[in-house]
C-alpha cells in the first residue's frame, strides 16, 4: 500500500457523460456524529460567553505550544523565533488535519480543522494587545505582536488586523463544522464499500 496525502479517490458518474474524482471518506459512526457536534457546540457557546475570550483548557493547550515554538525556533535565530511561537501554534493543528485526511476520517479533519480556526481567536487577542500590552507575558521578555508588527509598519493597525483574523477564526470554525454535517448527511454507502477497495 502507497502512501497519500489525500483520500482514496474515485471516478463518479456526473449524469452527463463526464466523470469526475472525487474522494472517499470513511463513514461516520453516529457517535463520532454526535461528539464531534457537541464539542462544536460547547466550543462556540465557551467563546461565545467567556468575557476575554481565553479558554482555559484549550488555549492553556496553545499556549503551551506557542511557547514550544519559540523554544524550537530559537536554534534558528532570532527572526524565527519571533515567528516561531505563531507558527507552530497553527501548525500543529494542520498536521493533525493532513494526518485524519491521509486516513480519510472526517471527525478527525473537522476537529483539527475547528482547533485550527480556533487558534485564530487566540492569535488575534495577542495581535490586539500590542500596542497596549495589558496582557501577562509568560517568562515576561518581548510581546512576540508589538516587535512583529513593529517590523511590518503596521502597528497602528494591531486592532483592526485582529479583527479580521477573529473574523476569519469564526467563519473557518463554523466551515469546518458545516463541512462535517454535510460528509454526516451523505449516504455512507457508497464510502464504506469503495473504502475496502485495493489500492
Amino acid at each position: 500500500m502507497r502512501p497519500r496525502l489525500l483520500p482514496r479517490e474515485i471516478m463518479a458518474d456526473q449524469g452527463d457523460g463526464r466523470a469526475w474524482l472525487r474522494p472517499v471518506w470513511q463513514s461516520i459512526p453516529r457517535a463520532w456524529f454526535l461528539t464531534v457536534t457537541l464539542l462544536f457546540a460547547w466550543l462556540i457557546v465557551s467563546l461565545w460567553l467567556d468575557d476575554d475570550g481565553y479558554l482555559l483548557g484549550l488555549d492553556g493547550l496553545n499556549l503551551i505550544i506557542h511557547e514550544a515554538g519559540h523554544f524550537l525556533c530559537s536554534w534558528f535565530g532570532d527572526t524565527l523565533e519571533l515567528y516561531g511561537g505563531t507558527i507552530l501554534q497553527l501548525t500543529v493543528p494542520l498536521l493533525f488535519a493532513v494526518a485524519f485526511t491521509r486516513r480519510a476520517e472526517a471527525q478527525g479533519v473537522a476537529l483539527a480543522s475547528v482547533w485550527f480556526f480556533q487558534n485564530f481567536l487566540n492569535v488575534a487577542r495577542y495581535m490586539a494587545d500590542a500596542r497596549v500590552q495589558l496582557l501577562p507575558l509568560v517568562g515576561g521578555g518581548e510581546h512576540d505582536w508589538y516587535a512583529i508588527l513593529s517590523r511590518w509598519h503596521l502597528l497602528q493597525y494591531d486592532t483592526r488586523l485582529a479583527a479580521v483574523l477573529r473574523a476569519a477564526g469564526w467563519v473557518g470554525m463554523f466551515a469546518s463544522y458545516a463541512w462535517f454535517a454535510w460528509q454526516g448527511r451523505r449516504d455512507p454507502r457508497g464510502a464504506r464499500v469503495a473504502s475496502h477497495e485495493p489500492d
